[in-house]
C-alpha cells in the first residue's frame, strides 16, 4: 500500500471508537440524571483537554515525528476512549473526557503532520481527502453506537469492544509507515521564530472559521439529545443525527477539491454557508425525526469544506511561515468546539434546546460574512494588478 493509501487509512480509523461514543451521550446522561447545564459542563473536559496539550503535543511530534506519535497515540487514545462511557458522576465524566481530548489532540496531530509529510514526499495533495476518510470513520463509528444502542449494549462495554477490535488493525497500519527524516531542526526553526500578532487577513478566516467549527462540535454532542428530547425519538433512531450529519459532512469534502477549482473558494464558501444556514433552520422548525435528518443533512454539506478551504487561505498569507498560520487557525477551531456545546447546554437549561441550538445562526451568519477572506493571496493580487492596468 502507498504511503498516501496508508495515511488515508489512518484517517479512517482513528476516529471509529470515538465515533462510538457520540450516539450513547443521551444514554450517559440519563444513567447519571444529568441536566442539559450539568451535561455542558461535563462536556467542556474534552475541548479543555485538547487545548491544554497542544503546545506540549506539538513539542512532542517535533521530537519523536507523526509516525511514531501515530504508533503510540493510538494505544493511548484508544485504551481511554470508553472512560467517559464508565463515569458514575459528572467529576469523573469531566476528567475522564479531560484525558480522551489529551489523547485525542496528539493522536490526530501527528495524523496531519504525517499527512503533510505525505504531500511533500510524494507531491500529490491528499489532505481533504484525508479529512473526508476522517470523516467516513467517524460516520461508521457513529453507526457502530446506533447499532449498539438498538441491541440495548451497555455503552461501556460496546465502546470497549470497538476499541479493542480497531486498535491491532491500527498498529498493523501505523508500523507500515515509512520513516521519516530527524524534526529536530525543525523544531528549533520554530522556536527560534518570533512571536507576531495575527494579521486581519488571518483574524478574518479565523472569524470564518470559527463558526463552522462550533457548529460541528455542537451537532456531535446535542445532536442525538435533540432527537430524543424534543422530537421524542427513540433507540437507534436518536443516534441518527450525527450519522447523516457525518456522511454528508464526507461526501462534502471528497468533492470539495473539484468544486473549488472549478467555481473557486468564495463561491463555494457562501453555497455551503446557505445551506448550513438553512438547514440549522429546518432543524428547529422540524416537526418530527424524519424533517430533522433533512436538515442535518444540509448542515453536514454547509460546514463540509470551511475548514480545509481555511487551511489553503491561511497558509497563502505571506506575513508569516504557513505553519504558523495553520497553527493559529487550527488554536480557533478547536475553541469553537470548546465554546458551542456549553453554550447551548447553558441557554438549553434556561429556555429550551430548541433555542440552545438556535444560537448557532449567529456563528453561522458571521461565517457567511468573512467568507470573502477565502480569497487566496495570489489571486487578490492578480485582481488588484487588473484593477491597476485598468485604471
Amino acid at each position: 500500500m502507498s504511503f498516501q493509501r496508508l495515511v488515508m487509512l489512518i484517517f479512517f480509523l482513528q476516529p471509529i471508537a470515538f465515533g462510538s461514543w457520540l450516539p450513547r451521550i443521551p444514554d450517559v446522561q440519563a444513567k447519571l440524571g444529568m441536566g442539559p447545564a450539568d451535561l455542558a459542563i461535563a462536556l467542556l473536559g474534552l475541548p479543555i483537554g485538547t487545548l491544554m496539550t497542544l503546545p506540549f503535543a506539538g513539542r512532542l511530534v517535533a521530537k519523536i515525528g507523526g509516525r511514531a506519535t501515530i504508533i503510540y497515540g493510538f494505544v493511548a487514545f484508544l485504551a481511554v476512549v470508553s472512560l467517559p462511557a464508565f463515569a458514575d458522576n459528572i467529576t469523573t465524566l469531566f476528567f475522564a473526557l479531560m484525558i480522551l481530548g489529551v489523547t485525542l489532540s496528539t493522536l490526530e496531530l501527528g495524523l496531519n503532520v504525517e499527512a503533510d509529510r505525505a504531500e511533500k514526499t510524494t507531491g500529490l495533495m491528499i489532505m481533504s481527502r484525508c479529512h473526508g476518510f476522517w470523516s467516513l470513520g467517524i460516520m461508521a463509528g457513529s453507526l457502530l453506537g446506533v447499532g449498539a444502542a438498538a441491541l440495548h449494549l451497555p455503552a461501556n462495554w460496546s465502546i470497549a469492544l470497538i476499541a479493542l477490535l480497531v486498535l491491532p488493525i491500527a498498529l498493523l497500519v501505523s508500523v507500515r509507515l515509512p520513516l521519516g527524516p530527524d524534526p529536530a531542526s525543525e523544531a528549533s526553526h520554530a522556536q527560534s521564530a518570533p512571536f507576531k500578532l495575527p494579521s486581519a487577513a488571518l483574524l478574518g478566516i479565523c472569524a470564518f472559521t470559527f463558526g463552522i467549527t462550533m457548529t460541528e462540535g455542537a451537532i456531535a454532542d446535542w445532536s442525538a439529545v435533540y432527537l430524543r428530547d424534543v422530537l421524542f425519538a427513540t433507540g437507534a433512531l436518536t443516534g441518527l443525527g450525527y450519522s447523516v450529519f457525518a456522511c454528508l459532512v464526507a461526501t462534502g469534502r471528497f468533492g470539495g477539491d473539484y468544486m473549488k477549482s472549478r467555481f473557486g473558494a468564495v463561491a463555494i464558501a457562501r453555497v455551503c454557508g446557505c445551506a448550513s444556514l438553512a438547514g440549522m433552520v429546518i432543524v428547529l422548525l422540524a416537526p418530527n425525526t424524519a424533517v430533522a435528518l433533512i436538515g442535518f443533512a444540509a448542515i453536514g454539506v454547509g460546514v463540509s469544506v470551511g475548514f480545509p478551504l481555511a487551511v489553503t487561505a491561511s497558509a497563502s498569507l505571506t506575513d508569516r511561515p504557513a505553519a504558523a498560520s495553520v497553527a493559529i487557525l487550527t488554536f480557533i477551531a478547536l475553541s469553537g468546539f470548546l465554546v458551542g456545546p456549553p453554550a447551548i447546554g447553558f441557554v438549553a437549561e434556561a429556555f429550551g434546546l430548541r433555542v440552545g441550538l438556535g444560537i448557532l445562526l449567529i456563528p453561522l451568519a458571521i461565517s457567511l460574512l468573512f467568507t470573502r477572506m477565502l480569497i487566496p493571496r495570489a489571486e487578490s493580487h492578480a485582481s488588484a494588478v487588473v484593477a491597476d492596468k485598468a485604471a
